[in-house]
């Protein structure tokens, strides 16, 4: 019975580690972040409840302004609400960001390792895509205003706007309170420190002269 009784037991443990969202579910109505709290958890402590006030669930963010693209390599910025940035967020699982395309701007190919993202389309048009984990197959759609894409947990996937004369702004909701954001580019030649140029010449197939170069550029974040 004892053999039995713990196989199930392991069973059971494998089922729901698998049925659980990238974030904890929470356990009462909030658990405000007390973001400057010395003690460390998967997450942020809850702040004292009779602590709480309205304004730990608000933020005046401007999310109605445009943002600046003007300084960005890459023509696009990224205004972030997270856990960090709106405190009553903690334990509920989601997050939102407004994005901003100049044009011919794009936000480059970048995976958030916490989180789904669903995108609308508020202004203008944008070609976005996501790529699969082996055999990497490509999914791309253009979107008009009013459009909604999704970017599966964990894929690479990016938003370009195609249209030379006229920007574009989209919103995003991510379904976790602090998603991630990995651009592959920044990543793969602008980790501190740099991955062996050795390493990186034998996976792109090119000159280690070729990687040198792209090490040494700028990368920069486009979140704001």
């Amino acid at each position: 019975m004892a053999p039995s009784y713990f196989l199930l037991a392991a069973l059971l443990a494998t089922v729901t580690s698998v049925a659980i969202a990238s974030d904890p579910s929470p356990l009462q109505d909030f658990c405000v972040a007390d973001i400057h709290s010395p003690v460390k958890v998967n997450g942020f402590v809850c702040k004292d409840p009779m602590a709480v006030n309205a304004d730990d669930f608000f933020k005046a963010a401007n999310l109605d302004k445009p943002m600046d693209t003007r300084k960005s390599k890459v023509g696009s910025n990224v205004t972030l609400i997270n856990v960090m940035q709106l405190p009553g967020l903690n334990t509920l699982g989601i997050s939102l960001a407004r994005i901003d395309y100049a044009p011919l701007g794009q936000n480059p190919p970048h995976t958030h390792p916490r989180a789904t993202e669903i995108l609308t389309v508020l202004e203008g048009t944008l070609y976005v895509g996501f790529v699969t984990s082996n055999p990497n197959k490509l999914f791309a759609k253009v979107l008009n205003k009013g459009d909604v894409f999704v970017f599966p947990q964990g894929l690479i996937h990016f938003q370009f706007n195609p249209i030379y004369d006229k920007p574009a702004v989209a919103i995003a909701a991510l379904s976790s309170q602090n998603p991630g954001a990995i651009t592959i580019a920044n990543a793969v030649f602008g980790s501190k420190p740099p991955i062996s140029d050795d390493v990186l010449a034998k996976a792109f197939q090119v000159q280690k002269g070729t990687i040198d170069w792209l090490q040494a550029q700028f990368w920069e974040n486009n979140h704001n």
